[in-house]
């Protein structure tokens, strides 16, 4: 099912929770995505490895992972490219996008006609609680707004705290972050860049 080198995130995290996006339509783009035909986080086994270590350190504090995306197919960052060109296509704007007209897509790093996230090593991620609540990061995952970025001021302190506890945790694990989105880590790699295709199933 899986391209050599990928693993399941759940085969090596059971404790992870998985609320995949764009399996579903609760998403920026309102519909299920090309290429993912199930629910289901993946990654490369060295990432998903160093993602255990963080949650490892997570568990110790009663804390769990909630993967919001891993893996993504090619095939799905050329359905983001499609939908970032129709500019008569915003019927989710009101949630994912309110103060940003879509012709800013792309300068701003949100849309890009290739991700990271094809070659396995990036994971979008928040905490929960062990009832499976997340916890408050002061903006919700794939909110394209300044309101995302690392260094964004205007939130409660508690709202920082959590921002600053997932980030220091994944950067203990080997991850690096990605400023405009708080929930966005990729794990560096030193391997050719090849941006991989096979759907989740």
């Amino acid at each position: 099912m899986l391209s050599e080198g990928f693993v399941y995130i759940r085969d090596v995290i059971p404790s992870v929770r998985e609320d995949i996006r764009y399996a579903g339509s609760h998403n920026f783009v309102g519909c299920p995505v090309d290429g993912y035909f199930a629910p289901r986080g993946v990654l490369r086994e060295e990432a998903a490895l160093a993602l255990k270590q963080a949650a490892d350190a997570f568990e110790k504090q009663g804390l769990y992972l909630l993967i919001y995306d891993a893996y993504r197919p090619q095939r799905a960052v050329d359905h983001f490219v499609r939908w970032a060109k129709d500019p008569s296509d915003t019927k989710m704007k009101a949630e994912f996008y309110p103060t940003l007209d879509k012709s800013e897509l792309f300068p701003r790093g949100y849309i890009a006609v290739y991700s990271g996230h094809s070659r396995g090593m990036t994971v979008d991620l928040t905490l929960t609680d062990g009832d499976g609540t997340p916890l408050d990061m002061g903006g919700e995952f794939d909110w394209f707004s300044k309101i995302s970025s690392h260094d964004y001021e205007d939130l409660t302190p508690a709202q920082k705290a959590n921002r600053r506890l997932l980030r220091e945790t994944m950067l203990a694990a080997g991850f690096e972050d990605y400023s405009e989105e708080w929930w966005h880590y990729t794990l560096p790699s030193d391997a050719p860049k090849v941006y991989y295709d096979f759907p989740i199933e």
